[in-house]
């Protein structure tokens, strides 16, 4: 017999997130965040990764129901048997990049990325950006339109539309990607250990000004960005066996 778990179900606007929200609400009961067992989110991967940043310090596992498009990081919608679905999760522990962008007055501003830290220029000229990792200049100068790192979670978002690699959900690697590289040109990026600290300097800054964006956050004409994981944040994603992240990441990878 499956002991039915505390459930809180939160949804995104959309109206068939909403009346799916009302119907299991209706079969299953609903209580706040604060006292749910699990959290189960109904919408698209946006919305997700809205819950992962406002549930950060809840400590409550995530079980997402796909009301919205893509929906990578979510399960398959189904309103029956919702208890046995959940106790017979697999579960994946999620660590956020911690982003301090550094702007031309000294000011300093943090923010916590689960997909990516992103560089982009904010005008028609390039950027200009040196890249140092673990105190070392790896590259003196990138002229591009932009730079990210993407963790496991996200390499299947902008990284992969920026052609970068998908990386196996259990894997502690980063990816470092370049956005439109001009030189050099013929650089891919590359693979990071998940503890690196990465440092972006932008140079001209004032001629090539740059923004820098921690998922939804967002940070204007920046001077340098330093980017790590932060291993004591971590939150737990839930999903069905036959449709684990790591069969999703393959899937992709082999698509037509």
């Amino acid at each position: 017999m499956v002991i039915s778990p505390r459930i809180a179900f939160i949804a995104s606007s959309s109206p068939e997130a909403q009346s799916s929200a009302q119907a299991l609400e209706a079969r299953y009961g609903n209580c706040g965040p604060q006292d749910a067992d699990v959290i189960v989110a109904l919408g698209g991967d946006g919305f997700m990764l809205q819950t992962l940043h406002k549930m950060i310090h809840h400590n409550v596992p995530i079980f997402g129901m796909n009301r919205g498009t893509v929906g990578f990081l979510m399960n398959e919608f189904f309103l029956e048997d919702l208890p046995d679905r959940l106790s017979q999760a697999d579960s994946v522990n999620l660590h956020p990049l911690r982003m301090r962008a550094f702007g031309p007055e000294g000011d300093v501003r943090e923010y916590l990325a689960f997909n990516e830290v992103a560089l982009l220029r904010e005008t028609r000229q390039a950027g200009k950006i040196r890249i140092t990792i673990d105190g070392k200049v790896r590259m003196e100068e990138l002229v591009c339109d932009g730079i990210l790192v993407a963790t496991p979670a996200g390499s299947t978002a902008y990284n992969l539309s920026a052609h970068g690699p998908i990386l196996p959900i259990g894997s502690d690697i980063l990816a470092l990607t370049p956005i439109s590289a001009f030189r050099p040109r013929r650089w891919r990026g590359a693979l990071l250990e998940a503890d690196a600290r990465i440092l972006f300097t932008v140079l001209e800054s004032r001629k090539r000004p740059v923004s820098a964006t921690a998922d939804f956050h967002e940070v204007r004409d920046i001077k340098a960005v330093e980017v790590e994981n932060d291993p004591k944040i971590s939150i737990k994603l839930l999903f069905d066996p036959e449709h684990n992240l790591d069969e999703r990441m393959l899937l992709e990878q082999f698509a037509p």
